[in-house]
């Protein structure tokens, strides 16, 4: 595959689930776990289907290759998918999107504690400046209301990036079963929460097909996308590029549903984008002047 179809197959994907948070805002009375559970159903067989195609019809053998690593990251994902679901619902599309995109750098300092890998000093200059985009977002939505919501988002891009380095950990060179893990662990969390507070499993057409079709589209074969682009991009080139779902998030609703965020959002927003962009160069800068 040449670069620059890894590069259309990667900004597909991030423009894909730009539109989850446009989805969500389409649902009217499904709570966040029915909406996980539906989603779930959606993304698993997609994912499943896949990955029975690309393994020449041993699905089974597939999944069981990731192992431990495998298991611990689909359950990184259960928390990366209920804080998403509940942060988009609390708060501002703008807020939600903006936090999401810690996950690199809380999968550096985790990769650093559990792994012992080494963090460029470009990166842990570029973490400082996100812990203060960071505060500056969570400080004013604690003056909207939004607090929780902002926690959510802080907790989605823990899951993400456990579920990053659970794959590191295993050295899974393949997402995929590890993502069908974590929509069938999604959807039996789910199930129990629903069952314990003796919420309906069914809810309106509309919403379960609303839930359905974003797990189905949006989230599987965005990342169906994204792994077969990811194969020939280098991992900070794929930051950079993933910034497309940040930028065209918050697009999407103002245009459609006239949603905007307050200033303490974008102006913190801002300075995490300059940080999540400053690292993916001085990964690129570094990959290029170390010896072959």
């Amino acid at each position: 595959m040449r670069y620059g179809t890894g590069v259309m197959l990667v900004l597909a994907a991030g423009t894909l689930w730009s539109l989850m948070g446009l989805g969500l805002r389409q649902i009217e009375d499904a709570s966040v776990w029915n909406i996980m559970f539906w989603r779930s159903v959606g993304m698993a067989p997609v994912l499943l289907a896949w990955i029975a195609w690309t393994s020449g019809g041993k699905p089974v053998a597939a999944v069981k290759s990731v192992g431990v690593a495998g298991a611990i990251g689909g359950f990184g994902l259960v928390f990366a998918f209920a804080g998403a679901i509940y942060a988009i619902q609390t708060t501002t599309i703008a807020n939600a999107v903006f936090l999401f995109t810690a996950s690199p750098f809380v999968a550096a300092v985790l990769g650093w504690i559990l792994l012992r890998e080494r963090v460029a000093p470009a990166t842990w200059a570029a973490i400082g400046l996100a812990v203060v985009g960071m505060f500056v977002m969570v400080r004013e939505g604690l003056a909207v209301g939004a607090l929780v919501g902002n926690m959510a988002a802080l907790l989605s891009a823990v899951g993400f990036g456990a579920f990053s380095v659970a794959l590191r950990w295993g050295k899974l060179a393949d997402m995929l079963p590890a993502a069908l893990l974590g929509a069938v662990f999604s959807a039996a969390a789910a199930a129990l929460v629903i069952v314990v507070l003796g919420e309906p499993f069914v809810v309106s057409p509309r919403d379960m097909g609303i839930a359905t079709g974003i797990g189905a589209v949006v989230l599987a074969v965005g990342m169906i996308f994204f792994t077969i682009g990811s194969r020939v991009i280098p991992a900070a080139d794929l930051t950079l590029f993933s910034l497309i779902e940040v930028l065209l998030a918050p697009l999407w609703v103002w245009a459609i549903l006239g949603e905007t965020a307050s200033s303490g959002t974008f102006v913190g927003g801002a300075i995490l984008l300059a940080a999540v962009a400053f690292n993916a160069v001085a990964g690129t800068r570094a990959r290029r002047v170390s010896p072959a």
